[in-house]
C-alpha cells in the first residue's frame, strides 16, 4: 500500500483527494486543526508559521501533495507589500518546509511522486491577480528545478486549476449570478470541483505517471488555452 502525504487535508481539494485515496493508500496527513473525518495519521502543522515536525513521518514515503494556498484579489495599486509576503509564505515557502522535512522519506519510497498547486492565473495574465499569480509562479519554477535536481529517483510536477468551488472560493460563488459568470468564462462551463483537481493529483501519484515529471498540468476547463467564437 503507497504511502501518501497530503499537507492541506482539513477542505476543499485536499480533503477531496484525501477522501478518494483512503482504503488503497496509507495517508499521513496536516492542517492547522485536526481532520476526525478520516482515518489518516494527522499531523497538526501550521504551514506558515512552523518547521514541518519530520518524526512525525514514515520512513518512507510514496507521494507528497501540498494543498495549502490563497485567492487574493485586489488591484495591484492597493496591495501592500505584506499581502505579497504573505501569498509567497503560504504558497511557496510552506512547500519549501515540508518538501524539506520529507525528502529523505521520499528518496526511499517506491517510485516516490510530489505533486504541487500553481494556478491558472500564472500563464493567463487575470487582472487583480498579482498577488498569487506572483507566488504561484515562484511554485512553478519551484517544480522545474526540483523535477531536474531530483529526477531520476522522484518526480515533481504540479496542477494548475481554475476556480474551483471549495471553501476557499466561498466568497467568489456566493451568489447564482458570480457562478453563472464564473461558470461563463471557461470553455466547458462550469465551475471546477474538488474531483476534478483531486482526480489530476491521483493521475500524477500513480504509477501511470511514471514518465512524467517537470510539468504543469492545467486543470481549468479550457480557460488557459480556449477561447470559443460565439
Amino acid at each position: 500500500m503507497r504511502k501518501i502525504l497530503i499537507a492541506g487535508a482539513a477542505s476543499g481539494t485536499g480533503l477531496a483527494l484525501a477522501e478518494s485515496l483512503i482504503g488503497t493508500h496509507e495517508l499521513w496527513t496536516t492542517s492547522n486543526h485536526s481532520t476526525p473525518q478520516l482515518s489518516s495519521h494527522h499531523v497538526n502543522w501550521d504551514a506558515t508559521a512552523d518547521e514541518f515536525p519530520a518524526n512525525k513521518l514514515p520512513a518512507q514515503l510514496d507521494g507528497l501533495v501540498y494543498c495549502p494556498g490563497s485567492i487574493r484579489l485586489e488591484p495591484f495599486q492597493k496591495l501592500r507589500l505584506e499581502a505579497f509576503r504573505e501569498d509567497f509564505e503560504l504558497n511557496l515557502l510552506g512547500a519549501v518546509r515540508v518538501l524539506q522535512a520529507a525528502l529523505p522519506a521520499l528518496k526511499a519510497g517506491h517510485n516516490p511522486a510530489v505533486v504541487l498547486f500553481s494556478t491558472v492565473a500564472v500563464n493567463t495574465g487575470m487582472p487583480m491577480h498579482a498577488s498569487i499569480a506572483a507566488a504561484k509562479g515562484a511554485v512553478e519554477g519551484l517544480t522545474r528545478s526540483l523535477a531536474a535536481e531530483l529526477a531520476p529517483t522522484v518526480r515533481v510536477n504540479a496542477v494548475a486549476p481554475s476556480l474551483t468551488a471549495t471553501p476557499l472560493a466561498g466568497r467568489l460563488l456566493r451568489s447564482e449570478r458570480q457562478q453563472q459568470a464564473a461558470a461563463g468564462r471557461h470553455p466547458l462551463e462550469r465551475i471546477g470541483q474538488p474531483e476534478d483537481i483531486a482526480a489530476a493529483v491521483r493521475f500524477l501519484l500513480s504509477e501511470q505517471a511514471d514518465w512524467i515529471t517537470g510539468q504543469i498540468l492545467a486543470v481549468d476547463g479550457g480557460l488557459g488555452a480556449v477561447r470559443r467564437f460565439v
